[in-house]
């Protein structure tokens, strides 16, 4: 009996951990600041609200982004599960960080949009376990102003220190463990994007 090949994967898509009612996403942060947020399940008064920042749904990305938590003042890596109504609200009111001709009328267009956006999509390359690059793109969410509050002080359900998960499979890999590895990693599966995400409108 002939066994189709799995699908292709799409230029880009959302994998990410979630549940019906919440989407788990990933940030990395000193310990004076990721320790605390943690241990009360809530960002501290010290972490920046009218500051812009990203999160990423991609485990593997965010192991490449922080060098699996080795990186200076990226020690602490957090899985911050938030409500996923506040999350398809950020995509559906993001610009892309960058002029895409393909989604905008002209730059000046994307500039007002970006402007006036609380959030913007980025897409970058996925990662596999040797953080090397995909030929696909995982979703970097930015989130400025009204969202940044909203995903601090709202959206917010947990926050969990998994530190100590990424040291576990970072030495699984080192020891050509893969398989092992690969078990360790959160289930990420294609998340069901909002109408109008950026950068999804015309690809597959």
């Amino acid at each position: 009996m002939n066994t189709a090949p799995p699908a292709p994967e799409p230029l880009r898509r959302i994998r990410a951990l979630h549940t019906e009612r919440t989407v788990t996403v990933y940030q990395a942060y000193a310990p004076a600041l990721g320790v605390p947020a943690a241990r009360d399940g809530r960002f501290p008064a010290a972490w920046k609200r009218e500051r812009m920042t990203w999160i990423k749904p991609s485990f593997l990305w965010m192991m490449y982004r922080c060098g699996w938590g080795a990186k200076e003042s990226q020690e602490t890596v957090l899985a911050i599960e938030i409500d996923r109504a506040g999350f398809d609200w950020a995509l559906g009111n993001a610009c892309l960080s960058h002029y895409d001709a393909a989604e905008h009328a002209d730059r000046a267009a994307w500039t007002r949009q970006l402007k006036a956006s609380p959030a913007r999509v980025q897409w970058d390359p996925e990662r596999d376990l040797q953080l090397a690059a995909l030929p696909y793109r995982s979703l970097q969410l930015g989130l400025a102003g009204e969202a940044s509050r909203r995903y601090a002080d709202e959206w917010t359900v947990s926050i969990t220190d998994v530190t100590p998960l990424a040291q576990e499979i970072r030495a699984l890999v080192r020891a050509g463990e893969g398989a092992a590895a690969a078990a360790l990693l959160p289930q990420e599966r294609p998340y069901p994007a909002p109408g109008g995400t950026p950068g999804l409108s015309r690809v597959s």
